[in-house]
């Protein structure tokens, strides 16, 4: 199976995914990708935009994973804008919407399974989603529920993100913080759960095609 895994950072949603299948990942951080190709020598690695890579390759695959970018929607920075102290405000910025343009297009031309994931916004999302902890994701194909413990990750040092994520950049010197890269990752845990209900369960897989859309969209 040919495997398409955008925005991959260091490949927290692939890491429990096996080797037997094709993975292409693109990250546009140089540096990031390095590591990347470091866990997973085997697939294929592209340093290039994400978004744009979608729209010219979706044909190619049988299965998309995306994970835009996630701070323009996220609860968090909303906050922060918020702020009394205005020494330490940031500047208000427009949603990303690279998010909705890609589950727009997987859903009216790509033929087969996709996943597009980002974390629950400040404002009701355009496209109803499906709902994992702090995440949305958006598929087709019904992703059963889960439970998952999402510790404090603001607080967490990158040491101990590196155990509860798995993966060790101890020997590397970034320019990116660890644990912002570390915390940027889905966990493993929850990528495998995703990646199976698309793949290993008959009934889930079919979900896409024997329900009518209005009811997909109210699916929790």
């Amino acid at each position: 199976m040919k495997i398409l895994n955008l925005y991959a950072g260091i490949g927290g949603n692939r890491k429990l995914w096996g080797n037997e299948h094709e993975i292409t990942a693109v990250e546009n951080n140089q540096e990031i990708a390095k590591i990347y190709q470091d866990f997973f020598p085997n697939d294929k690695v592209i340093v290039a935009d994400a978004h744009q890579y979608l729209l010219e390759h979706y044909k190619e695959f049988d299965f998309i994973w995306s994970s835009p970018p996630c701070p323009s929607h996220s609860k968090f920075r909303f906050m922060t804008t918020k702020m009394v102290n205005e020494s330490q405000k940031r500047l208000v910025i427009y949603p990303d919407m690279n998010l909705y343009q890609e589950i727009i297009l997987l859903r009216h031309y790509f033929k087969g399974m996709f996943v597009v994931e980002n974390v629950q916004g400040y404002y009701e999302p355009l496209i109803v989603p499906q709902k994992i902890s702090r995440h949305y994701f958006w598929s087709n194909f019904n992703i059963n529920p889960i439970k998952i413990n999402q510790d404090n990750l603001i607080k967490k040092h990158h040491t101990a993100l590196s155990v509860s994520r798995g993966f060790d950049l101890s020997k590397y010197k970034l320019k990116h913080r660890k644990d912002t890269i570390l915390r940027n990752c889905v966990i493993p845990e929850l990528g495998l759960h995703i990646f199976n209900c698309a793949f290993n369960n008959k009934q889930n897989s079919l979900f896409a095609l024997s329900v009518p859309s209005e009811q997909k969209e109210s699916k929790p």
